[in-house]
């Protein structure tokens, strides 16, 4: 049934579904998972990295994880061609707020602002749904430390700690039973680490099967 309606962005199946937006949402469930954890004086974003080849030269280069700006970084999960288009907007929407307005862009309206042109592309014919789930780690002076994550349908949400990617329910789950209230930056790390661990294809963790990041205030 579903064959009658999955053809284009712009129609609804009986069952008032998306099918291409719930297409893009599986692509994104088969990519290396990507952890963020808020902690009371940091955030912490970590990523797979999956390696295709022993011959390929990873370089200095992260592969998931980008800087939007001095208070905002990101993890990605999908299609990487998707996403660098995607942070290219980003940071060039970051630095128009800033050379307008003279300040860093508040985090919210960053993320407000990308899922805006994410949910244009379910709404049109002719495109389609942005292959790539993203986690936003960020301060601002308003709302200090923030994380947020947004999907291919535009929607966002902030968040304590979550996972996108491979396995997240599953980091969900451990997430839900291991977060404390007021949780410290290493503990942040720690539980990030363990979630990694048991969300990874291999039984061992190794260093090169891992990114992270770390957003915090400069040490005065």
């Amino acid at each position: 049934m579903s064959r009658r309606y999955d053809s284009r962005t712009t129609i609804f199946s009986p069952e008032g579904r998306l099918f291409q937006v719930e297409y893009a949402m599986e692509a994104i469930s088969h990519a290396g998972a990507c952890v963020g954890v808020l902690s009371k004086d940091g955030v912490v974003l970590a990523a797979e990295k999956r390696i295709t080849s022993k011959l390929l030269d990873p370089g200095h280069k992260l592969e998931k994880m980008y800087q939007l700006d001095d208070h905002i970084i990101c993890a990605v999960a999908g299609i990487t061609a998707d996403a660098n288009t995607l942070i290219q907007y980003l940071r060039l929407s970051a630095q128009q707020y800033s050379y307008a307005y003279q300040e860093p862009i508040p985090v919210e309206q960053l993320v407000t602002d990308l899922c805006d042109l994410k949910q244009g592309y379910t709404q049109y014919g002719g495109l389609r749904p942005f292959g790539v789930s993203f986690l936003y780690a960020g301060y601002d002076e308003h709302f200090g430390f923030q994380l947020y994550q947004s999907d291919p349908s535009g929607n966002y949400g902030g968040w304590k700690a979550t996972s996108i990617g491979a396995k997240h329910n599953q980091a969900q789950s451990i997430l839900k039973q291991e977060y404390k209230k007021d949780i410290s930056l290493k503990e942040a790390l720690e539980l990030t680490v363990k979630v990694m661990s048991k969300t990874l294809d291999n039984t061992t963790l190794k260093p090169e099967r891992l990114e992270f990041m770390v957003l915090k205030r400069k040490q005065t």
